[in-house]
């Protein structure tokens, strides 16, 4: 009996690593049409979100079934809290990159991205990249000591959006408003997406360490 919970809980870390990944590709597949102006890339990003809905559903469900039915405590119960708040943020993230999607689909036949924020915003993405690579890997090895790396990565995602803020507010910026509103919305999607891979993996500090960062969104 006890084997079969311990193999629930694993495929509990299972399905969040699932989602990582569908998360992880929607944000390059986002990124991808946002920088090549190609709609039918948007557009998978914006359908394929409903896998991520979905495997949401089915982890929220899963966990409160253990909840209910084992009366989990210790590390246990903290496994399934930790899940029920980390598929919350996955969601996010999910959404955030049908919001970079959809910029990318409004602007076809053209490209959302001036020339010269080119670099900027594809530094931004490779970045919130890096960090759900390296969230997936939190959660795989319950490895503290990288979830606390991602906080040092957070802030190069920071100077970035700084950097694009200085961009469109300068003085050489001759794009117009719609596009300025763009980078604005683009840089706050990336950031966003960086700022739920660090609660993440403040969470799963608390699953190994049993102590709740004050912190925590």
């Amino acid at each position: 009996m006890r084997d079969a919970y311990a193999d629930q809980l694993d495929s509990i870390r299972e399905d969040l690593l699932t989602m990582t990944r569908l998360v992880g590709t929607a944000v390059t597949h986002a990124t991808s049409a946002l920088l090549d102006g190609d709609a039918a890339v948007a557009e998978k990003v914006i359908s394929d979100d409903a896998a991520v809905d979905a495997l949401r559903v089915q982890i929220e469900d899963h966990s409160f079934e253990l909840l209910s039915l084992q009366n989990p405590v210790a590390g246990d119960l903290r496994m399934l809290v930790a899940s029920l708040r980390m598929v919350s943020e996955f969601e996010r993230m999910g959404d955030l990159a049908v919001h970079i999607a959809k910029i990318a689909r409004l602007r076809v036949p053209d490209v959302a991205v001036p020339d010269e924020l080119v670099p900027t915003i594809a530094r931004m993405a490779a970045v919130a990249e890096v960090m759900i690579a390296k969230v997936a890997h939190v959660i795989a090895d319950s490895d503290v000591a990288a979830a606390e790396e991602l906080e040092q990565v957070d802030e190069e995602m920071d100077r970035l959006r700084r950097s694009s803020f200085r961009e469109l507010l300068g003085s050489e910026w001759k794009h117009g408003v719609e596009p300025a509103v763009d980078i604005a919305l683009l840089g706050r999607y990336y950031e966003r997406i960086a700022d739920h891979t660090v609660s993440i993996a403040r969470r799963v500090v608390f699953l190994v360490t049993g102590e709740q960062p004050t912190y925590i969104d």
